[in-house]
């Protein structure tokens, strides 16, 4: 029987392991997140296996126990293994059978030889050579991530628990197996890793594993952009991120991984005239818009709609202070930050960048008498992502006066009356004007050039304000005006 709750498929493969590992008469042990998780209730979908000895040996041998042969990847530089197999429904298959990948029941399987680390100063890549289970314990980041379980004939299913990790989970507590000052300053990565599994589990760090997290914050700086911005999406992916943004600005290493998202701390008072702390109030949207997708990068628009207040902040005597065009210089912003943390210049980014610039648009049209006009301009700027825009504005309401929020609240629903109106009888979002560059370079004979420009503009806007009908004969005849206020003729004419 073995110490942690486990399925009978998983029990079935832990045994096939066993097998292996005995018939190669090396010791195995299940090690790491799949024995944290499967005592906290977490969902799994893989599994560390060490061995005294070789672990692509032992992957090998235990591919061979399934029909089908499950490839086995391997890396000789690093003595590392994995397979794939499907834990899904097995329907049809003999009781000895598990079939190979397939999809959602797809689980991966690591294998490794135990090993003990050394570390240069200079590089978070330890030096390693073969160990013992008490040395690769030792190595672990966590004492929740060093609980093993024993695949061995003399005590299998045995949990072996040298650091209390049992202990530390029921208390909802993260702390390093040996002195946290020398975990974290070996692989400072593990700074990112401790927020990140409270964050994600809701543990708390131990005070001395957190102090020496701010007394090591510097080391942050030899950690590869890629890894650190892993770790800080899987924050940002969590159900309350707040808790690891929180984390990493008292920890210190957000001044250093994410400088911008550090300006928005602070509350200013002048003259009894005062503003909210941005920082707060950035994390208190994304937890909002947290309750409403699992989309990454609408949280990452929640994290930087306001990015740009820091550079816009002016206090005017009499009235407090102002943030003008903070849209605007944030959406400027975007490209830089997202190229400083290595995420994807693509679509991507570009929905963020258009969302936060269009984040205050909604809020202008809870006015009264907003006209068709400035609908159906939002419409045509936000597009396909209007939706997504409705729902920032919304977790951008972070007041605490319940009335105030319900009076928003109530006027967003107006606003998304009238977007629906608009659209049912304009059809504008998504929409391009029926008379495009290319006609007009015909009519005219040019090239491209200023002129198209601005005939382009006024029909589109022309639209939008709705001055001419959304046709094509009410567009081309427009076009043929504006093209005689700048002194061109069309060219077939006679």
């Amino acid at each position: 029987m073995v110490d942690i709750p486990c399925t009978d498929k998983e029990l079935f493969l832990l045994k096939k392991i066993a097998s292996a590992a005995e018939e190669l008469a090396v010791e195995a042990y299940l090690i790491g997140g799949f024995v944290r998780d499967k005592i906290i209730g977490r969902p799994t979908k893989d599994a560390d296996i060490v061995c005294m000895g070789d672990g692509i040996a032992l992957a090998h041998k235990v591919a061979e126990r399934f029909n089908p042969k499950p490839t086995v990847a391997f890396f000789k530089t690093f003595g590392t293994a994995q397979i794939k197999i499907d834990l899904s429904d097995n329907k049809g298959k003999s009781s000895s059978e598990i079939s190979i990948l397939g999809g959602e029941g797809a689980f991966e399987i690591e294998f490794v030889g135990a090993r003990k680390e050394s570390y240069n100063h200079n590089s978070r890549k330890p030096q390693v050579m073969p160990g013992s289970l008490e040395d690769d314990q030792n190595r672990r980041d966590f004492t929740i991530n060093a609980l093993a379980i024993s695949l061995n004939k003399h005590n299998f299913g045995k949990l072996i628990d040298p650091f209390g990790g049992l202990l530390h989970i029921e208390q909802q507590n993260i702390q390093t197996p040996l002195n946290p000052l020398q975990t974290f300053s070996d692989d400072p990565l593990r700074m990112m890793r401790a927020i990140r599994f409270a964050t994600q589990m809701g543990f708390t760090i131990h005070a001395k594993t957190f102090q020496a997290i701010i007394n090591n914050a510097h080391r942050i700086k030899i950690v590869s952009q890629e890894r650190i911005t892993d770790e800080l999406n899987k924050i940002m992916l969590a159900a309350k991120p707040s808790i690891g943004l929180n984390l990493l600005s008292k920890s210190g290493l957000l001044k250093i991984i994410f400088p911008q998202m550090m300006a928005l701390h602070g509350a200013e008072n002048v003259e009894g005239l005062g503003h909210k702390d941005n920082f707060y109030h950035t994390l208190q949207v994304i937890d909002n818009i947290c309750e409403t997708t699992n989309d990454l990068w609408l949280r990452w628009a929640a994290l930087l709609h306001d990015i740009g207040k820091p550079a816009t902040k002016r206090f005017e005597p009499g009235y407090g202070f102002t943030f003008h065009g903070h849209e605007v210089v944030g959406a400027r912003m975007v490209p830089k930050i997202f190229t400083q943390l290595k995420l994807p210049l693509n679509e991507k980014m570009r929905f963020v960048q258009k969302l936060v610039e269009l984040h205050l648009r909604p809020i202008s049209l809870t006015k009264e008498n907003i006209t068709d006009s400035a609908i159906r301009r939002l419409l045509f700027d936000a597009g396909e992502d209007i939706e997504a825009l409705m729902l920032l504005c919304n977790a951008d309401i972070t007041s605490k006066n319940v009335a105030k929020v319900k009076r928003y609240l109530q006027n967003f629903e107006l606003v998304r009356l009238r977007l629906q109106e608009v659209e049912e009888s304009d059809h504008i979002r998504n929409w391009q004007p029926p008379v495009g560059g290319e006609l007009i370079m015909q009519t005219f004979g040019l090239n491209p050039s200023r002129e198209v420009g601005i005939i382009k503009d006024a029909i589109r806007n022309g639209i939008l304000d709705g001055l001419i009908a959304n046709t094509y004969e009410a567009a081309f005849n427009f076009m043929l005006e504006k093209g005689a206020e700048l002194g061109l003729q069309p060219i077939n004419a006679s």
